[in-house]
């Protein structure tokens, strides 16, 4: 597919958002309850300490659900992460959903100086000699996704697991959730240079 074409069509998404607390029916009180299992690793509000581990502060509701769901039916792999969602019902696992997406996100030091440049052109343009589709297609100019196409959150993350979470797309260690594969035919066609500037830059968007 030409590659405007494609950015075209998935900023399409960005058209008229929708709120992701309208998407999921769940109990933020009771999530708040479930969610000390997941605070080790995910901070006691969602803003991990760890740069190894996401974020889930402020992440759309709809894209968690997603993401428990494939851990649990082992459609993603993890072996901390599958052994929690097993134990996730249908109600647990939005309930968390909702916590996590109304706790507010801490705002991460920004892009590295020396990567911002290289980083924001990726985001912002991609690469045409590469058919490289910009990120901002899905996930907006500040990184806020879309949650009703259940385009996550991206800005404000950190850079140490955005960094991995692209080189696993690359490698197909993890697929897309859509059946089209677009994060990993994006991954794939970023050099690890690309990688860490992206990362770094993302960091950045709040």
């Amino acid at each position: 597919m030409n590659l405007r074409l494609l950015t075209v069509l998935l900023g399409l998404t960005l058209i008229s958002p929708v709120s992701a607390s309208s998407l999921t029916d769940g109990d933020a009180d009771a999530g708040k309850t479930k969610s000390i299992t997941c605070s080790g690793c995910h901070g006691a509000d969602g803003n991990s300490i760890n740069p190894e581990w996401p974020n889930l502060a402020g992440q759309h509701s709809k894209y968690i659900v997603a993401q428990l769901y494939a851990f649990r039916e082992g459609h993603r792999e993890n072996v901390l992460m599958s052994a929690q969602a097993m134990l996730l019902d249908d109600d647990g696992i939005r309930d968390l959903a909702v916590y996590y997406e109304n706790q507010a996100p801490k705002q991460l030091p920004v892009a590295d100086a020396d990567l911002i440049e290289r980083g924001r052109k990726l985001y912002l343009a991609g690469n045409s000699d590469q058919q490289l589709a910009a990120c901002i297609a899905c996930h907006g100019p500040a990184g806020k996704g879309n949650p009703a196409s259940a385009y996550p959150k991206v800005g404000g993350q950190h850079a140490t697991y955005t960094a991995k979470a692209l080189r696993d797309y690359a490698s197909g260690a993890r697929k897309s959730a859509d059946g089209n594969q677009i994060m990993n035919n994006v991954a794939s066609s970023l050099s690890e240079d690309d990688i860490v500037a992206l990362a770094s830059y993302i960091q950045g968007l709040y």
